[in-house]
């Protein structure tokens, strides 16, 4: 990454010393000579002061380019596509059938009942043995009491979550349900925007923020009757677990990190905080936190969510989807986001097919043998569980390549995204500063070339060509989370992901990257999730297949300690 984030140094040298130039003064050869170590590569004086006549129009247009206005909300005329023109893309009526589980009698304990699945509360609804008033009222109660120790609430919605409630309950009164989510209380990253309520994107320079529209997918959560309890944290700018308030905290072991960037969403799942909330991923920001926390998370097929009024990070990569704490509550979920939107280029128009009743047996999955050599034993036990419930297991192997030269992207379209953050010194507000923090990883996407830029996107056109190819053969793909650089792949390839527990570990208090912050720490019992990914528009299968494994190892409802 660091290689390929250098090939632009003559823009971005030129830039800054054409900016420290007085009137007049003009881009030299001499200057470009300095510049070539950066970009890896050695002109001749000749080709120098060729190059030196058009260096200065060169940088002004840029100048000019840089001048304009740039709302976040503005997307490239490019826009990524993950489907292929060879198709193959099975078609999907927006149909969710079959009995996602057995709610049997509604529990005493409010604590059972903040920890239930989504369908196992929807029951409890529909039977009258629970309103959605209380069930509101039981986490609004919970956020009271745990959420100042995890520091995953940004705002909490009192008034608004309990209006909605006493609404959802007088139209169940009436006969009126919406579906699987009417009065089901759920928690929204502050990524999202909802007409009236604060959107700070985490981030010191947004946290006077206050959203003037509400995105498509909170508005179909709206109409769908879910009850919105406030707005979850995020790592600023949708990186890591650290935000202007704090950093949010691991259920498990509240001496670390939750991990992120959808941080506050899987720590209030994992503490029982909101029946379900929504994240977004950009490369592992569902994934990483949901594994941190225990989490069940689904990371959709690009552009089957839309994504207009969340804050854009990476047009070609942004995605959003649910966090849960059992598998078939993420199909519940997605039935209800899924859907595109006018006011998001990139999104695709794909029905979504849930069937509760499909058995995962016969299903063709494959895994490397080499991810699970040294794996830890959940993602053993994982792949175990798997070979019981009935699947055919095929060996694969992903062959190595410079995978991780595509975050050339990923770092591009973040700077251009905050550019001016970056031109104006304001990233020297945000509360993150390190060499992998975004205000870094912004000054140095400057020097990115654009030609290594488009050959990247050719490389990723050829490895959306193997995928789709390794898919035609398989249902799906299993394995650790960030094994065999499949998170990475997928997430610029478009394929979903989903993590779900397959066991706990004991481990030192870590660091947002997994090294141990304190060797003097001691060994706490934490959660581990393991990954399927799928072929594009199949989460329905990804959720039978996981939900069968959640099953079959019986780990996914053991809750945090102190929850």
């Amino acid at each position: 990454m660091l290689a390929l984030a250098a090939g632009g140094a003559v823009a971005g040298v030129a830039s800054r010393a054409h900016a420290q130039t007085g009137p007049g003064d003009s881009i030299d050869a001499a200057m470009l000579e300095c510049a070539e170590p950066l970009m890896g590569v050695d002109y001749t004086p000749a080709e120098r002061e060729m190059m030196v006549q058009g260096i200065d129009a060169w940088i002004s247009r840029a100048e000019r380019l840089r001048a304009l206005e740039h709302p976040n909300a503005l997307a490239p005329a490019l826009t990524f596509d993950p489907r292929l023109k060879t198709g193959g893309y099975r078609a999907q009526s927006d149909l969710v059938r079959g009995v996602p589980g057995e709610a049997g009698p509604r529990p005493a304990s409010r604590e059972d009942i903040a920890f239930a699945p989504v369908w196992a509360q929807q029951a409890w609804l529909s039977s009258g043995a629970l309103t959605s008033v209380e069930l509101t009222e039981i986490y609004l109660s919970r956020i009271e009491r745990h959420a100042p120790l995890l520091e995953c609430f940004v705002t909490v919605t009192r008034e608004r979550a309990l209006d909605c409630a006493e609404a959802m309950d007088r139209e169940r009164a009436r006969g009126h349900v919406r579906g699987a989510l009417h009065g089901i209380p759920y928690a929204l990253k502050d990524i999202i925007d909802v007409a009236g309520l604060p959107a700070t994107w985490g981030a010191t320079p947004y946290r006077d923020r206050v959203a003037e529209t509400t995105a498509s997918v909170a508005t179909r959560l709206d109409a769908a009757g879910a009850v919105l309890l406030g707005k979850t944290t995020l790592g600023a700018l949708a990186y890591g677990d650290v935000w202007f308030g704090g950093q949010t905290r691991n259920p498990f072991n509240t001496e670390e990190g939750s991990s992120g960037s959808s941080a506050g969403s899987a720590a209030a799942v994992a503490a029982g905080l909101a029946s379900f909330a929504i994240g977004t991923e950009t490369m592992g920001s569902i994934v990483s936190p949901a594994h941190r926390c225990g989490a069940t998370g689904l990371r959709p097929t690009f552009g089957r969510v839309a994504r207009d009024g969340a804050m854009a990070l990476c047009w070609s990569l942004d995605k959003i989807g649910p966090l849960v704490r059992s598998a078939n509550d993420a199909a519940l979920v997605l039935a209800v986001m899924n859907g595109d939107s006018a006011d998001d280029p990139a999104s695709l128009a794909h029905g979504f097919e849930m069937d509760f009743d499909a058995s995962p047996a016969g299903l063709r999955v494959g895994y490397d043998p080499a991810w699970f050599e040294d794996a830890p034993q959940p993602d053993r036990d994982a792949l175990e569980a798997a070979r019981a419930v009935g699947v055919e297991l095929v060996e694969i192997s992903i062959p190595q390549a410079p995978h991780d030269g595509l975050l050339i992207t990923l770092e591009s379209e973040a700077a251009a995204a905050f550019e001016q953050l970056t031109l104006d010194n304001v990233d020297d507000a945000l509360r993150w500063q390190e060499p992998a923090a975004w205000p870094n990883t912004w000054r140095r996407a400057r020097f990115a070339s654009a030609v290594d830029l488009v050959n990247a996107d050719r490389f990723r056109r050829q490895l959306m060509e193997e995928m789709h190819l390794r898919f035609a053969e398989l249902d799906a793909i299993i394995g650790p989370n960030f094994a065999g650089d499949m998170l990475l792949i997928t997430n610029f390839t478009g394929h979903p992901q989903m993590t779900f527990r397959s066991g706990f570990v004991q481990r030192q208090t870590r660091t947002l990257f997994g090294e141990i912050a304190d060797e003097s720490s001691p060994a706490v019992e934490v959660p581990m999730t393991t990954s399927v990914w799928g072929p594009l528009f199949e989460e329905g299968r990804l959720v039978t297949l996981a939900q069968a494994i959640e099953n079959e190892l019986g780990v996914a409802q053991r809750r945090p300690d102190g929850f």
